[in-house]
């Protein structure tokens, strides 16, 4: 559980108790007044003031007592809403001061109308100090697959939706000052989706995945985090978030990280655009650095002989989302329409990840092909063809 969460549930319980004891305390202070006037009264006057001190008394006891049990009681109150109300939700994000979660297969939060109000909400928070912390389903994960199947009638490109959420979130990332990006996380996990979590401070909205139905246009709950709905969702956040395995932050997922190894042992190591095919196959984008990099390597130093360099490779870590792995050595292999999938087919998947990245026309994009080098000899059916 978050520890500011945690610091501020105690601190909000402990100002419930003192404010239980204060209330009951002044009760008392009014009691004994009564009693003692009592004792210096005679008659009418005497038996009216013992017995209203006796009955404060009670009050007092009864208001120390109960008000911590009813206070917990309105705690763990269930409000239900017919849909995710979104417009409410941008409304409290703006006015969060600690902690924003949000686990959903992709959000309509980022969608067209309601983008810049949403980014704009995000940005106050983060201002106020919030921590702003997105997880959103890995799109080129089977469980994305699973879940356009489920909502295969609907015709949503599940994929499509969540890469547009990531693009945004990306881009809006880049545009806040630089004390602010730290406190926005965003990470995509490749696990099933269970639950969607909407939460601002002490309170959520959650919901579960429905068959053929998109999370946000079924009933919601609003629970508070205190309550043991809350404890179960923010336990099924923080287990994703942890699973380190099954994760890629936003810069992994936007950029791999690759190293060239030239033939005199020095190396260059870049981050470049890349995609992936049915999650096996890998292409990256050989433009800017890397092309120049990879024509530097073919050109060979003074006292260098032709059979020094080896074939073009690099290597980094596939999956990106593996923490702790070694690299994989890769041979390159440009990409060409005669292959399958082609040259056009790989040129869409950039396209749609990126947008319109990059600048120059993709008919003319320089594109190449990770393949796992095998110890000893090249890749079989594989001609690797050094760059130009």
């Amino acid at each position: 559980m978050d520890s500011r969460y945690v610091r501020r549930r105690v601190a909000r319980r402990a100002r419930r108790h003192l404010r239980a004891l204060a209330g009951g305390g002044v009760l008392l202070a009014v009691s004994v007044v009564m009693i003692v006037g009592a004792r210096l009264t005679r008659g009418f006057t005497s038996d009216l003031l013992l017995n209203l001190g006796a009955s404060v008394v009670l009050a007092a006891l009864s208001y120390m007592i109960f008000d911590p049990i009813f206070e917990e009681a309105r705690t763990a109150r269930v409000e239900e809403h017919e849909r995710f109300d979104l417009e409410s939700f941008i409304t409290v994000v703006r006015d969060t001061a600690w902690s924003v979660r949000i686990l959903d297969t992709w959000t309509i939060l980022l969608e067209d109308r309601h983008r810049a109000r949403t980014l704009d909400a995000m940005r106050a928070a983060l201002a106020q100090g919030a921590q702003v912390r997105v997880l959103l389903l890995d799109p080129d994960s089977a469980a994305a697959q699973q879940r356009a199947e489920e909502l295969q009638r609907r015709h949503i490109n599940v994929a499509g939706q969540i890469m547009d959420n990531l693009r945004h979130l990306h881009d809006f990332r880049e545009l806040l000052p630089t004390d602010l990006r730290g406190g926005l996380q965003v990470n995509v996990y490749d696990a099933s989706p269970s639950i969607q979590l909407y939460q601002w401070d002490g309170r959520a909205l959650i919901s579960f995945f429905p068959i053929g139905k998109v999370s946000f246009d079924v009933p919601q709950l609003e629970v508070d985090m205190a309550s043991p709905w809350g404890r179960f969702v923010d336990g099924r956040f923080e287990e994703l978030w942890d699973q380190q395995e099954h994760l890629r932050p936003l810069d992994a997922y936007w950029r791999l990280p690759v190293t060239l190894t030239h033939w005199d042992g020095t190396e260059d190591t870049f981050t470049v655009p890349y995609v992936s095919w049915d999650n096996t196959h890998v292409y990256i984008d050989g433009t800017g650095r890397l092309a120049n990099s990879l024509a530097d390597y073919s050109l060979l130093g003074p006292g260098a002989a032709a059979g020094d360099a080896e074939p073009f490779a690099v290597s980094t870590i596939w999956p990106p989302r593996r923490t702790g792995a070694a690299p994989q050595v890769f041979d390159l292999n440009r990409l060409a329409d005669q292959q399958n999938p082609s040259h056009t087919e790989v040129v869409g998947l950039f396209a749609r990840k990126y947008g319109g990245y990059p600048q120059a026309a993709w008919h003319e994009a320089y594109l190449l092909q990770l393949l796992p080098r095998q110890v000893g000899r090249p890749p079989e059916g594989q001609a690797v063809e050094p760059a130009v």
